[in-house]
């Protein structure tokens, strides 16, 4: 969003026409009218929530950003990009506040599986965490997770002495989202309805991976309009999804007029495109947000699990227009 300071923050990338009128206070009524108009059930924010350059005060910014998500009292979560803590925060700082927030579902990083001991396990960055969405109430999978939801700090500038560029999910998140990935499907494949293959799962962080360089022409669905804003060493993540099993879609940030997906190795890496009006975009071409649809399989009893996840996205123009609908996977 690169929520800033409200009216007072101009923006960026707009037609003369627009620019007098426009702020920050735009960016919020976008999210607003995404909420009011596709009625979601969950909202995920993937980094860059706030500009630090420009933001006078962290915390002030972050309750502005996220306040038509907390008005709407639907739960969200969020990560971290590489410009959230260049203001009045540090990354640690802004996760703590985060996972605090109203209707806020996300956390600082994983806690360790013993209930007597409440240390965060030892994982690079801050807002590494996983969601379980438990089946239909009454149904025989209400207490299994029947849709995984992972969120990784893809952290902002490489903190390694010779390499230079974005920052990257180091190996000890990966370990962590194999562990966690492990005991999910372990838990959905036995006890009351053992189901026969892993409930589907998603994956949400800001940079993107480095396997999207590879993506372009007639493979992608929807806009690529500028280089892809990665590391510039691959740490093996998409090698991490791919041995998880359950992985199918991957949503990134970071690079704003791009808002494609493409397939690589099986799974499906996904932008959102450009949100908000005082980050960097296109004049002309509108503001938009990715609209994810899980969809569960109605068996003849009762609701069983995940059948397909599709996506398209809305533009924030005149008639609200929705595009690039597609099918990331089906069972």
């Amino acid at each position: 969003m690169h929520y800033a300071n409200g009216a007072v923050t101009t923006c960026e990338d707009v037609l003369p026409s627009e620019f007098p009128s426009c702020s920050d206070l735009n960016t919020s009524a976008f999210l607003t009218r995404m909420i009011q108009s596709e009625k979601p059930d969950f909202i995920v924010f993937t980094g860059d929530n706030i500009y630090g350059p420009d933001s006078a005060d962290a915390a002030d910014s972050m309750d502005a950003a996220f306040a038509p998500a907390i008005k709407s009292k639907l739960p969200w979560a969020a990560v971290l990009g590489n410009h959230d803590q260049e203001s009045t925060m540090t990354r640690e700082e802004l996760m703590l506040y985060l996972s605090v927030m109203d209707y806020s579902i996300s956390k600082v990083n994983p806690l360790s599986d013993n209930p007597s001991d409440r240390q965060r396990f030892t994982v690079d960055g801050f807002g590494n965490y996983n969601i379980e969405v438990k089946g239909a109430l009454g149904s025989e999978l209400e207490n299994k997770s029947v849709f995984n939801l992972y969120f990784m700090d893809s952290g902002d500038k490489s903190t390694v002495p010779g390499i230079s560029g974005y920052g990257w999910i180091k190996e000890s998140q990966q370990a962590w989202l194999r562990d966690v990935s492990a005991l999910l499907q372990d838990a959905y494949k036995r006890g009351r309805a053992p189901q026969t293959d892993p409930a589907p799962a998603l994956a949400f962080f800001h940079i993107p991976l480095y396997e999207v360089r590879y993506l372009g022409g007639s493979e992608i669905v929807g806009e690529m309009q500028e280089g892809v804003g990665c590391a510039s060493i691959n740490s093996g993540v998409l090698s991490t999804f791919v041995s998880t099993g359950d992985i199918k879609a991957a949503f990134a940030g970071h690079d704003h007029v791009n808002d494609f997906c493409g397939k690589y190795e099986g799974i499906w890496l996904c932008y959102g495109g450009g949100f908000g009006y005082h980050a960097y975009g296109k004049a002309g071409w509108s503001r938009r947000a990715r609209v994810i649809m899980a969809t569960l399989e109605k068996g003849e009893k009762t609701w069983q699990g995940v059948t397909s996840i599709k996506t398209w996205k809305r533009l924030d123009d005149t008639t609200f227009t929705k595009i690039d609908e597609q099918t990331l996977w089906s069972k």
